[in-house]
């Protein structure tokens, strides 16, 4: 007998089962969303790649001055690279026509992880056109280089891909 007035099919205990399992998983749901609405992850770095953003004029004359530049990197690093342990790296650097180019370098490593983490390391020129420098990455993970090489008002700068850097086992 179906009826407004039997109040019994309220107190079936299959009813209350499923009424209170959906209570539970939308508070918990709502739960998540109020923490994640609340508390911003801090493994990501909100600057990531903005740190370094330039106008749009300033990356249109960059973009100028490095295609009238026209020099040439290459990047001689190690096979494998491990925590904790200088890596050596070797970069060479020509001009248009060929020529080496003399100046100072510097080496940004970039972790986009943890910008705390990021350092510099000056690079020592060991003949014309050709730098040496050492690499201790503190952390393992995926990093960045970025190549800086001046040769008096001309800087020239380049970026490398992501690499992982793995932990010493």
């Amino acid at each position: 007998m179906i009826s407004q007035d039997n109040k019994k099919g309220l107190r079936n205990p299959w009813f209350l089962g499923m009424a209170g399992l959906m209570v539970v998983v939308l508070s918990v749901n709502g739960a998540f969303i109020w923490l994640a609405a609340k508390n911003r992850p801090a493994l990501v770095d909100r600057e990531y790649n903005t740190k370094d953003r330039k106008s749009d004029s300033a990356a249109l004359n960059d973009l100028e001055s490095h295609r009238n530049l026209a020099w040439k990197t290459t990047i001689k690093q190690p096979e494998a690279i491990v925590t904790n342990t200088p890596a050596a790296y070797e970069i060479g650097v020509v001009d248009r026509a060929g020529a080496p180019v003399s100046g100072t370098m510097e080496v940004q490593a970039y972790r986009a992880s943890d910008a705390s983490k990021d350092f510099i390391t000056a690079f020592s020129e060991t003949s014309p056109g050709n730098y040496q420098g050492y690499i201790n990455f503190p952390l393992k993970g995926y990093w960045e280089l970025r190549i800086r090489t001046k040769r008096g008002d001309e800087l020239f700068e380049v970026n490398t891909g992501r690499f992982m850097v793995a932990t010493a086992s």
